[in-house]
């Protein structure tokens, strides 16, 4: 991660345990003769029964030792490297579409020693298919309920240790607002209990993410929001699909005859409008199944984690995320954006190369000036220092993008 410059990775459980399931088959294995790779699961085997993939079954009221130490040990790594590991508690992918992707599953019947309240056999559509979410994140079931805090509370107490975690709820989540609420109240009742505080994300559909984030209560444990379930796009509409409906972000998007293009216009809009409302809080944008997306427009809207090219000058990555999103009345063109600290920089994305008029009023600063190329990260200072007080413009260097950067000299 470090050699090729990337800051995040992202982390789940695997979809199953051992790769004979690599062939989506769902019929019972014969015996437990697996080969590695394994995609350890967070649940201990119990040493009793026989689960599907023929090994024991899982006990889930106990965890892995191997795979929350591997995990804790990445994190420390993340910690002293400087990294981020975004944790997602649940892999959503095990509850909907191919059968497949349940017969394994330490929460099927059929492979824990517990009663988790769910049909077995499994309900299967046309013999292929397994519609088992809205089950799985019912909680009314008093059993299955203990058994998900159970599960919540064991991630925080192993990796609440290290600094550079990111928690959020699962990978793929389309599920209802109900759920979305018991984890984040189960994660915000450990805190209190505990002490402890935790960085945690509100990675949801936007109906899921706009009721949580209207509750000041819970609103006030989040504290970053994470928007690659819905977006708007080119055309101005919003792509948002409904939590709670039984379908996977990607059976939504193929039923969806939207329009699928993006723009710089509307990435800024999106990640802004959130910045805007929730000042406290970071913004994260990464579309799902959608690519072209511009980095830039997610950084120069107050954004985190935007995937930029390898920057020259590294006093670029620690003076911006000191500034914050800048809309001076006068200068700034329609296709211009900016972040912006009186005391200590600014900088301007101009998606179309334009002259670029920037009110500099606020400040009495001196300012070194940098031009940088937003597809190469290439640094071209300016000969000259720029004084503060008064609105000052700057020629393009090329009709294209380009990214102004001032620095307090």
């Amino acid at each position: 991660m470090v050699a090729h410059r990337q800051a995040v990775l992202e982390h789940h459980w695997g979809l199953w345990y051992d790769r004979r399931r690599d062939d989506h088959e769902m019929i019972r294995r014969i015996d437990g003769d697996v080969w590695p790779p394994f995609y350890e699961q967070p649940w201990a085997r119990s040493g009793q029964g026989t689960a599907w993939d023929g090994l024991s079954k899982y006990d889930l009221t106990k965890f892995n030792p191997w795979y929350f130490q591997r995990l804790g040990q990445f994190a420390e790594l993340c910690d002293q490297k400087g990294l981020a590991l975004v944790h997602f508690g649940y892999f959503q992918h095990n509850v909907l579409e191919a059968g497949a992707h349940w017969v394994d599953f330490p929460f099927r019947p059929a492979n824990n020693i517990q009663d988790v309240g769910l049909p077995e056999p499994p309900p299967f559509e046309n013999n292929k298919r397994i519609v088992m979410a809205s089950k799985y994140y019912d909680m009314s079931n008093p059993a299955r309920r203990q058994l998900h805090e159970l599960y919540i509370r064991h991630y925080l107490d192993e990796l609440s240790k290290h600094t550079n975690v990111i928690y959020l709820t699962s990978d793929e989540f389309s599920g209802p607002c109900e759920f979305a609420q018991f984890w984040l109240d189960t994660v915000t009742a450990w805190e209190k209990e505990t002490g402890k505080r935790v960085l945690v994300g509100l990675s949801a559909p936007k109906d899921v993410q706009d009721a949580i984030l209207a509750d000041e209560s819970r609103a006030r444990e989040v504290s970053v929001i994470d928007m690659r379930w819905w977006w708007y796009t080119a055309a101005g509409e919003a792509y948002a699909p409904l939590g709670g409906q039984d379908l996977s972000p990607r059976q939504h998007y193929r039923e969806w005859r939207g329009n699928k293009r993006f723009s710089t216009e509307q990435t800024v809009r999106q990640v802004r409008e959130y910045r805007k409302r929730f000042p406290d809080k970071a913004v994260m944008y990464s579309p799902y199944q959608m690519s072209g997306w511009d980095p830039w427009a997610v950084l120069i809207a107050g954004g985190s984690l935007a995937e930029l090219p390898t920057l020259e000058n590294a006093r670029f990555l620690a003076d911006v995320p000191k500034l914050k999103p800048y809309e001076p009345a006068d200068g700034l063109t329609a296709q211009q954006w900016a972040l912006g600290d009186p005391e200590g920089g600014y900088v301007v994305y101009s998606q179309a190369g334009a002259t670029i008029r920037l009110d500099l009023s606020p400040s009495k600063q001196r300012f070194a000036a940098n031009w940088i190329n937003p597809a190469t990260g290439k640094s071209t200072p300016l000969a000259a220092s720029v004084d503060g007080g008064k609105i000052v413009e700057f020629e393009a260097p090329s009709g294209g993008p380009c990214v102004l950067w001032l620095t307090r000299n």
